[in-house]
């Protein structure tokens, strides 16, 4: 009976594990379900829905770094942009300073920030393309240097936003934050651009073989530019917006963005060795980060013990990940 009843189970559990493996996106959001209730427990039940709508509002700047990121790490092993926390200091600053605090310079002021990623991407291709300096390295010095020009350019700037663009940040549809739709609508768009474009095939056939991809025609350079280009530009972007959600620009916002943004891209499902992306994974994985540190303020951790249990936590999720990305 029990050999039978094997028999019968054994095939149903393996159409589910092989159900599960066509969508890896789902284990993040049910990390973030998992901590969603612990934390919900932990506050005797108290709050639950302000704080799945605090997760959704916060969580979109990790999706949206995660988004650039990925587009370099799907490139292959090595490529990864560490120059998202200056960029995003600099671009935020420079958002902020342009708008002046007037609404009728919002567009203006984020046009300024998206130029600004241009900037940087293309600076940090050069280090790449030119010098041949390996990309982590190349990102990880020219941080230092974008760095220099933020502390230079916004030392002491503490410039408000203009209160339209402060007000947009908290208005809610229906209960969830308009922010959050249209990140979700970014995602939408980024995951056809990855799965139904030219230019998304071309980069993931580099992350799976450069010297393939190259013979089959695709302008690996180009392809590799505009991946480091898009990182740069929705860093930029999330410095502007993260800005004017915190109610100005600050040298050390973007420092939880180093580790989170590689964090977001690795737990969503997308292989750290490159050549396959999940762009789903990435939304599902910045509610899991943001619901973790939740769960822990909840059990009363201290800054120092919560950020030491973040780090192990995050370390811990992209060692097994990873490690399951690449068999």
């Amino acid at each position: 009976m029990t050999q039978e009843s094997e028999t019968r189970t054994t095939p149903v559990m393996d159409q589910l594990r092989q159900k599960l493996g066509e969508v890896p996106w789902v284990w993040s959001f049910l990390g973030a379900a998992v901590m969603w209730v612990i934390a919900v427990y932990v506050a005797d039940g108290k709050g639950a829905g302000d704080m799945l709508s605090a997760a959704m509002s916060f969580s979109v700047y990790f999706v949206i770094v995660g988004i650039g990121q990925m587009f370099v790490i799907t490139l292959g092993p090595g490529n990864i942009d560490l120059s998202i926390p200056a960029n995003m200091a600099l671009s935020g600053a420079l958002a902020m300073k342009v708008m002046g605090g007037s609404d009728a310079m919002i567009l203006v002021g984020l046009l300024a920030a998206l130029g600004s990623g241009v900037a940087v991407g293309t600076f940090n291709y050069g280090l790449i393309r030119i010098l041949r300096i390996p990309p982590i390295i190349a990102t990880l010095s020219a941080s230092f240097l974008i760095q220099s020009v933020a502390i230079s350019y916004g030392r002491g700037l503490r410039i408000k936003p203009p209160e339209g663009l402060g007000e947009f940040m908290s208005v809610q549809l229906g209960g969830v934050p308009a922010i959050a739709v249209l990140t979700v609508g970014l995602a939408a768009i980024m995951a056809v651009v990855l799965g139904r474009t030219p230019y998304g095939r071309g980069l993931i056939a580099i992350g799976q073989n450069t010297r393939a991809a190259w013979l089959a025609g695709i302008n690996v350079e180009v392809t590799r530019y505009l991946a480091y280009t898009l990182c740069a530009v929705f860093a930029g972007l999330t410095g502007a917006l993260l800005a004017a959600f915190s109610g100005g620009a600050s040298l050390n916002m973007g420092e939880e963005y180093l580790l989170s943004s590689i964090a977001v891209v690795v737990i969503g499902g997308t292989s750290i060795a490159g050549g396959r992306s999940n762009v789903p994974g990435i939304v599902g994985a910045a509610l899991f980060l943001y619901l973790m540190v939740t769960m822990l303020n909840a059990m009363g951790a201290g800054p120092g013990m919560r950020s030491l249990m973040t780090g192990l936590i995050i370390v811990g999720v992209i060692t097994l990940a990873g490690g399951e990305t690449d068999t």
